[in-house]
């Protein structure tokens, strides 16, 4: 095993048994573990960057973002898109478009050495927003209900989205340097040949089978999803299965459909194909419910499964963030991803919300609550372990930037803002004092 995966099971273990005490602190578990990995990072600098950009961890992590995916998808509360269906397509289907062109755009002005498909990649990166650094701010009694419920969703709903745009823009990626090689060059090596077919195949794959792959993994995960959820409703209906037994059912579905959607001669989406299956397992295990909401009695293992694998992506997180700063880095990745934190987030919500029933001031909420986090790094981590170098480490740059920036931008300093410039709501208040 590597190194670096045993010293993240060390600081997690010990993080565990002083948790609760900080537990009123939302950000204090990120930083913490961020912090350790800074820290234990420097047993072996190369060797925990070496074993992020290798084969095992990236397997590691396509199957911690097929649980949070999951996870994501089951959350949701009141029907498929919780009762706030407009505003929530607006915000996914409007300003996360508007938000990735943003990024391109900017990016061939801003870092012109790096083609279109690594900025479209580094765009799916920095996007997608994901309340784990931001827990006190998401249980603030000054954000609004109808507020917190339509972020919740949007965090649920845009990083499954993103994920097909993001691998094909990877593919992409990966194969343009070498096609580009073969161009300039008048002859080719027996093993630049075969590299250049495996990733000509990959690029071709990515685009060409694109539709298909992605429509191929929603009938994987309509199908698991779907089938384990009506069969969990059953089996409580009619008493032949206990929570227990459920909880290990809603762990086992989206390793199902990520597995049975990456077959090789398959070679669907597994991100997406996991994120249907949360999507129609809720449905179906909660069809005829008055809330429909799973119970949290079944859902609590998959949880704490996606929360101990969400920890050893910070501690990752704190690691690569020395990584980065040792190598050196261009400091107008900086200034990409301040941007992506503030006006690309925020220009993008007020345009798609032109003509909607929300508030300007739930607008501005919208637009400047927009924390990243697990998400991003581990788009981030699958980036840094497919791109050769110096894209790779562009990439992995950018995303260290962009969670540590939202860290403190979402989870210290906008708690602040928001106490001070929005009014206390009693129903607010009364859901936060119930926690």
């Amino acid at each position: 095993m590597p190194l670096i995966f045993l010293c993240g099971f060390v600081a997690i273990a010990l993080w565990s048994l002083v948790e609760h005490r900080f537990e009123r602190y939302g950000v204090a578990g990120p930083a913490a573990l961020t912090l350790a990995g800074a820290v234990l990072v420097f047993i072996d600098v190369d060797g925990f960057a070496e074993a992020a950009a290798g084969d095992a961890a990236e397997h590691v992590v396509e199957l911690i973002l097929a649980v949070l995916l999951f996870v994501d998808a089951c959350e949701v509360r009141g029907g498929v898109f919780g009762g706030e269906g407009r505003a929530v397509a607006r915000l996914v289907l409007i300003a996360l478009p508007l938000s990735l062109l943003a990024v391109v755009l900017s990016g061939v002005w801003i870092l012109p050495q790096l083609n279109v498909f690594v900025l479209l990649v580094i765009a799916c990166v920095v996007m997608p927003t994901d309340f784990s650094p931001a827990a006190t701010l998401l249980r603030s009694p000054w954000i609004p209900p109808r507020i917190r419920q339509i972020l919740n969703v949007e965090s649920g709903y845009n990083d499954g989205l993103v994920s097909p745009v993001f691998a094909m823009a990877l593919a992409a990626a990966v194969a343009l340097p070498t096609l580009l090689a073969a161009v300039d060059a008048d002859t080719l090596t027996p093993d630049a040949e075969t590299q250049l077919e495996e990733n000509l195949g990959e690029f071709v794959a990515a685009f060409l089978g694109a539709v298909p792959a992605t429509l191929v993994a929603i009938v994987i995960g309509v199908v698991f999803g779907g089938l384990f959820g009506l069969l969990a409703r059953l089996a409580l209906t009619r008493g032949w299965a206990a929570p227990a037994g459920i909880r290990y059912v809603m762990l086992l579905v989206p390793l199902l459909a990520l597995g049975t959607a990456t077959v090789s001669t398959i070679a669907a989406n597994g991100f997406v194909a996991a994120f249907v299956a949360g999507i129609l397992y809720r449905l179906m295990r909660t069809r005829g419910t008055v809330e429909h909401t799973i119970p949290h009695t079944e859902v609590m293992l998959v949880e704490e499964v996606g929360t101990l694998a969400a920890n050893l992506v910070w501690f990752v997180l704190g690691a690569m963030t020395v990584v980065v700063v040792l190598d050196g880095f261009d400091p107008r990745l900086l200034l990409v991803a301040l941007l992506a934190l503030t006006v690309f987030r925020v220009v993008p919500v007020y345009v798609s919300m032109l003509g909607s029933s929300v508030s300007w001031r739930d607008r501005t909420a919208l637009g400047f609550i927009g924390p990243r986090g697990t998400a991003t790094i581990v788009f981030g981590l699958l980036a840094f372990a497919k791109l050769p170098e110096p894209e790779a480490y562009d990439v992995l740059a950018v995303m260290v930037f962009t969670v540590v920036g939202s860290i403190a931008l979402h989870g210290v300093l906008a708690p602040q803002i928001v106490r001070r410039r929005m009014p206390r709501t009693e129903s607010s208040a009364a859901s936060t004092d119930h926690l």
